[in-house]
C-alpha cells in the first residue's frame, strides 16, 4: 500500500511540475502579446477617441455604395480570378520538387534538404506586394507580374507545407519499395504521394482561396485586377465606389471560399 501511495505521489508531483511549466509558458506568451500591443499603441485610448469623428465622416461618404460602374469591374474581377488560378498552378509546379528535396525522408542528403529549406525561407520572407512592385518594374503593368509575385511567394509557403506532410508519412511503404529495388522517383510516386495526396490537395485549395484575396491587393501596385479599380477610386476620393468595390470583392471571396470548401469535401 505504501509503495502504491509513493508511486501515486511521484506521478502527482510530475503532473504538477508539468502543469507549472505549461502555466509559465502560457504566462510568458501572454506577457509578450501584451508588450507587443503596448508598443504598437493599442492601449492609447486617446488615439481611438480622436479617430472617431474621422471614421464617422469616412463612413458617411461610403454610404450608400455606388454600383453604377459595376460593368467595368467584370473584366478586372475575371483577371483577379485568373491571377489566383495561374499563381496557384505555378506555385504547385515549383513546390512539388522543392518539397521532395526539403523533406529529410525523400531528399538525397542532409545538405540538399537544408539548402532547399533555406531557399524556401528566402522565398516566403519577401511579401507578395513587394514582389509585385518588382515584377511590375520588370515586365510592366497587368496580370503577369501579379501571377509571378503570387507564385514565387507562395512557393516558399506551399513547399514548406508539402515538405512537412511528406516528412510525416508512414515510413514502412518507403522501406518496402526500396527493399523491392525501386528507385527514388518510384518511391516518391508509389509510396509517398499516395499517402500525402489528400493533404497536398487541401493545402493547394486553401492557397488558391488566399491567392484570390491577395490578387485583389496586388492590383493596387499595378498588377491588374480589381485592385487597380479600387486604387483608382481611392485616388479620386470616391469612397462610395470604394465601398461598392469592397462589397463586390467580399461577395467574390465568399463564392471562392464556398467553391474551395466544396472541392475539399469532394476530395475527402
Amino acid at each position: 500500500m505504501n509503495e502504491a501511495s509513493a508511486r501515486y505521489g511521484v506521478i502527482l508531483d510530475a503532473a504538477r511540475r508539468e502543469a507549472w511549466r505549461h502555466a509559465q509558458l502560457v504566462a510568458g506568451i501572454l506577457l509578450v502579446c501584451i508588450v507587443a500591443l503596448a508598443i504598437t499603441g493599442f492601449f492609447d485610448a486617446t488615439r481611438f477617441m480622436e479617430a472617431g469623428p474621422a471614421i464617422a465622416q469616412l463612413g458617411s461618404e461610403m454610404v450608400p455604395p455606388d454600383f453604377e460602374r459595376w460593368r467595368h469591374w467584370l473584366r478586372p474581377l475575371l483577371d483577379t480570378l485568373a491571377m489566383s488560378i495561374a499563381g496557384t498552378v505555378l506555385a504547385v509546379l515549383l513546390s512539388l520538387p522543392l518539397a521532395v528535396l526539403a523533406a529529410p525522408n525523400t531528399g538525397p542528403n542532409w545538405l540538399a534538404s537544408r539548402v532547399a529549406r533555406i531557399l524556401l525561407a528566402a522565398m516566403r520572407s519577401v511579401p507578395e506586394i513587394i514582389l509585385g512592385i518588382l515584377f511590375v518594374a520588370a515586365v510592366g503593368f497587368g496580370a503577369l507580374p501579379g501571377v509571378l509575385a503570387l507564385a514565387l511567394h507562395s512557393t516558399g509557403m506551399v513547399a514548406k507545407f508539402y515538405a512537412e506532410a511528406i516528412e510525416h508519412v508512414d515510413p514502412k511503404p518507403l522501406e518496402a519499395a526500396r527493399a523491392a529495388g525501386a528507385g527514388q522517383f518510384q518511391v516518391i510516386t508509389h509510396a509517398v504521394l499516395p499517402q500525402v495526396l489528400p493533404q497536398l490537395a487541401d493545402i493547394t485549395i486553401y492557397r488558391w482561396e488566399y491567392h484570390f484575396r491577395a490578387s485583389a491587393v496586388l492590383g493596387i501596385v499595378g498588377a491588374g485586377g480589381i485592385g487597380f479599380e479600387l486604387m483608382a477610386a481611392l485616388r479620386l476620393i470616391q469612397y462610395d465606389q470604394v465601398a461598392a468595390i469592397l462589397l463586390t470583392i467580399l461577395a467574390c471571396v465568399v463564392v471562392v471560399d464556398g467553391i474551395g470548401a466544396h472541392l475539399r469535401n469532394k476530395l475527402k
